[in-house]
């Protein structure tokens, strides 16, 4: 069994009016899944709609930090927006694509790409209301 751990740190950059960027460093296990969600939510409560995961930092996934990804992606998208996963370790991408995630929310190789992948979706959003469908219902599936 792996061993879970306390090291996670997030750091939440805003990149657009609706837009921020988590980016994550350490494992997303049992203990520090509460840590990430809480910080997705705050970006979300400070208007982004859009959030885009940094997991380039991370060593290690739980079941847990897998529900936490399925509810920030349920959170976003009730807020009319979206949510991207970039830059995922070769390492992780299996897991990303067996547990079906990769099926649920676009995976992007890196947060530019992630980032262009928003812009596109709010371009086709009409007015500032948004639209719930900007394409992520069903994910684009890791994009490797």
């Amino acid at each position: 069994m792996p061993q879970v751990s306390d090291a996670l740190d997030t750091t939440v950059r805003y990149t657009g009016k609706h837009t921020a960027v988590v980016a994550v460093t350490g494992d997303v296990d049992l203990h520090t899944a509460p840590l990430l969600r809480a910080e997705a939510l705050t970006a979300l409560t400070q208007g982004a709609r859009h959030l885009v995961l940094d997991m380039g930092g991370v060593d290690f996934v739980d079941s847990t930090g897998l529900s936490t990804l399925i509810v920030l992606l349920h959170t976003a998208q009730e807020a009319r927006g979206s949510l991207r996963v970039a830059s995922v370790p070769e390492r992780l991408v299996r897991m990303v694509t067996v547990t079906g995630i990769a099926e649920l929310l676009p995976v992007h190789e890196t947060v530019a790409e992630a980032l262009a992948a928003v812009d596109a979706g709010d371009a086709r959003e009409p007015g500032e209301s948004g639209d719930a469908g900007d394409g992520e219902s069903g994910g684009t599936g890791p994009s490797r």
